[in-house]
């Protein structure tokens, strides 16, 4: 316990001195780490891209209102009427047409922000699953939302829409008796996120059809008996560039790779090292601003982690339940939100890929909750 403690204390600190000189700190769905202000070379990236740690503004708080200021009136989503901007001959996103929310049961049991639409403020406290009854929802809730997961990569085909898997991934959340988590979290409006080709993350389901050669990451969260289990995919849109397939692999080798790091006393920054040697390997950047995170009766708290190298401090405990959940980018990772308050795109319109798994650390290393099941059409 009191290593434990100790461990909880150097990120806590850690993170409230980052805070204090204008470093780091969360926000949505996978936590964002802040607008940056300036940004120092550090020596040990390989390849030309600049790996920085970045000063922010922020205050911990949910993500609803660390995005407030980028909110505007307009609706999110992808699809649209005007469809003119390129980049390789690849059309760009435009927002689209966003149908209503969908309803939950009210015999499904939900999360404390679900009925405000207001995000709970950000928690520095780890989340643990010390005990065997904690060990089995965190479990259960990660099965559930792999499978979820996976059964929406079966429905990404040319001219199917996101709002279609939004409906298909809603039904099948609440028909396993679950809630799905961003639904209404800081008044998301859907029940899923699906980011396509330059969407970094938080894409809004909508009228967009999917297209031929598209990537789409579908992020998936689900609270079952009282715990969230998260994770996210990225998936082929029929006959993918082989440029495409290349990030995409690099990207969930760059999970693998730091998933390998953890155990007991594994230092915190090591995981993102682990991800920038991997994308320094192929050239690609780390996205900066988005960051891992504690999981469990809590959709976001500590540890914040860092998916870029760093030399953060903090180590990882036994009974630890977090994401990683790097994004990686062919091209700048200079971002661009849009009006909604939520969908995060490349500057530049360069493509980019996720995966995510919740994880546990066990006695000796750690326990995948939303293992990737072995679809051969699957990333």
């Amino acid at each position: 316990d009191a290593a434990k403690r100790t461990g909880e204390m150097m990120q806590s600190s850690s993170v409230h001195m980052m805070l204090r000189r204008g470093m780091g700190g969360p926000s949505p769905l996978c936590l964002r780490s802040a607008r940056v202000l300036r940004s120092e070379a550090l020596p040990n990236s390989a390849s030309g891209r600049r790996s920085c740690s970045f000063g922010v503004s922020c205050k911990f708080a949910g993500f609803d209102e660390l995005l407030r200021e980028q909110q505007g009136k307009s609706k999110g989503g992808f699809g649209g009427s005007k469809r003119v901007r390129t980049k390789n001959g690849r059309v760009l996103l435009e927002p689209g047409i966003v149908s209503p929310p969908l309803e939950v049961p009210q015999s499904i049991p939900r999360p404390s922000y679900a009925g405000s639409g207001r995000a709970p403020p950000f928690s520095d406290s780890y989340q643990y699953a010390l005990d065997d009854d904690k060990r089995e929802r965190m479990r259960a809730a990660g099965a559930l939302a792999a499978r979820v997961r996976d059964y929406a990569g079966t429905l990404v085909k040319p001219g199917v829409t996101t709002d279609e898997i939004d409906k298909a991934v809603h039904q099948m959340i609440i028909d396993a008796g679950a809630y799905p988590s961003p639904l209404n979290y800081g008044s998301f409006p859907k029940s899923v996120c699906t980011s396509v080709n330059e969407c970094i993350c938080h894409g809004i389901p909508d009228n967009r059809e999917l297209v031929d050669g598209d990537i789409i990451n579908i992020d998936v969260t689900v609270f079952l008996n009282g715990v969230h289990g998260d994770t996210s995919r990225t998936f082929y849109c029929g006959n993918v560039s082989e440029d495409a397939k290349q990030l995409v692999s690099a990207t969930r080798e760059a999970l693998e790779a730091a998933v390998a790091i953890v155990q007991p006393d594994a230092r915190l920054c090591d995981i993102g090292n682990a991800i920038q040697k991997v994308a320094d390997k192929y050239g690609y950047g780390v996205v900066k601003n988005y960051v891992g995170h504690g999981v469990g009766e809590i959709f976001h708290s500590g540890p914040v982690v860092q998916h870029q190298a760093n030399r953060n401090p903090g180590v990882l405990k036994k009974g630890q339940t977090f994401t990683i959940e790097p994004m990686l980018v062919d091209g700048s990772i200079a971002e661009r939100a849009w009006k909604d308050g939520w969908t995060i795109v490349t500057a530049d319109g360069s493509l980019t890929a996720q995966f995510e798994h919740t994880l546990l650390v066990t006695d000796d290393g750690v326990e995948i909750l939303t293992p990737y099941g072995d679809n051969p059409a699957f990333p």
